[in-house]
């Protein structure tokens, strides 16, 4: 007698989204053995360009050196500890990194370059005391960290993503995201838990209810499809790009073929990356888990160089109808991290078979935590 499988494929219960103790394990099995996504390049283009952010609890600071090289550090002090750069982005003019407690220095390559009154301490080395590093990778643009001690190639992480998405990782070079210039960027504060924005972005069996204008540009969204139905996603009749209008007012990004255009492919880079492919631009989401039930989002819109350049350059069509998705998008999230701690949650809920993809996505996240499925 054959036993078919059951189409009903359960979620996550809601403990996974609402339980400290398991997000902290999520920030010690993920976080801090993955290669994490903290910034673009193109947002440091000098040297002494900085950007600070947390991974895992780490206060990370990653600078362009003189040599042009992006390095990244923990963003402490070797002396006392004190937190070297505060603000989210800046720029060093001095080419020094010089922590305001007691003005220990340090090179932009992390070498310790000054520290008074220690000139003549017996046993002192500076060599022994520069910036502690953290492996660093620039991938397409984007510059990936990672805590563990001997991480692979970040390209053992992403890779196998882009193939799984579009088969053929020559589509995703055909954007060349890592010549592309930022446009605009906007930074979202969301009251849920990453895992539910992750898993919002890979289905659109909300598209039609939630993105009426989205569902009108994308007649396969409108119908509940996203990862499930082929590759990319082809415009309706007339629509040319992802605006308000629809209407394209920039020619296709250098390098895309005929068959790129009035196309969107979107990807998830796992851990915390959103790709959106469009014909004339690439919007790219990162996420910064804050806590369990609380999420950074942040989005750059890129374009081509001499696009940016232009002196009547305004993203505003791209930038405002993702806006209005995103914010749609955030409020769902919310409405469910409100419903988490519920008992009505406790078993979690169940996929649809239209969206029932994204368990492997759920079982990507036990299979890193050590949970059984």
């Amino acid at each position: 007698m054959n036993v078919q499988a059951s189409p009903i494929v359960p979620t996550l219960p809601g403990r996974f989204y609402a339980s400290p103790e398991l997000y902290r394990r999520e920030q010690e099995r993920i976080f801090a053995q993955l290669w994490t996504c903290v910034g673009l390049a193109a947002a440091l283009p000098q040297a002494g360009d900085y950007l600070t952010t947390e991974v895992a609890g780490e206060p990370i600071l990653v600078v362009r050196g003189q040599d042009g090289q992006l390095r990244a550090f923990l963003n402490v002090c070797r002396h006392r500890g004190a937190r070297l750069c505060t603000e989210p982005c800046g720029r060093l003019e001095s080419r020094v990194i010089q922590c305001p407690y007691h003005a220990w220095s340090y090179a932009l390559d992390g070498r310790l370059i000054g520290a008074p009154n220690m000139r003549d301490a017996e046993g002192f080395s500076p060599s022994a005391y520069g910036l502690l590093p953290v492996a660093l990778a620039v991938w397409e643009g984007m510059i990936w960290v990672n805590l563990a001690s001997d991480p692979p190639p970040v390209e053992s992480q992403l890779l196998p993503r882009v193939v799984e998405r579009l088969g053929d990782p020559a589509i995703f070079r055909r954007y060349g995201i890592g010549e592309l210039r930022i446009g605009a960027t906007v930074t979202y504060d969301v009251a849920a838990n990453w895992k539910l924005v992750v898993e919002n972005f890979m289905e659109c069996y909300h598209c039609a209810v939630v993105h009426p204008e989205l569902s009108q540009l994308v007649p396969s969204f409108r119908a509940g499809y996203a990862y499930q139905h082929g590759v990319g996603a082809t415009f309706a009749e007339g629509v040319e790009t992802l605006t308000l209008t629809g209407k394209r007012t920039r020619p296709l990004l250098p390098g895309l073929r005929p068959e790129d255009d009035r196309t969107y492919y979107g990807m998830v880079l796992l851990p915390n990356v959103f790709v959106n492919l469009h014909p004339d631009y690439v919007l790219i989401h990162r996420l910064e888990p804050l806590d369990v039930g609380r999420t950074r989002i942040v989005c750059d819109w890129l374009f081509a160089p001499d696009v940016v350049e232009s002196p009547d350059f305004d993203p505003s069509d791209a930038v405002d109808f993702w806006d209005l998705v995103n914010r749609q998008d955030w409020a769902m999230c919310e409405r469910c991290q409100a419903s988490m701690h519920s008992r009505a949650y406790a078993e979690g809920g169940i996929f649809a078979p239209i969206e029932s993809h994204i368990r492997r996505f759920n079982d990507w996240v036990l299979a890193q935590l050590g949970e059984d499925a």
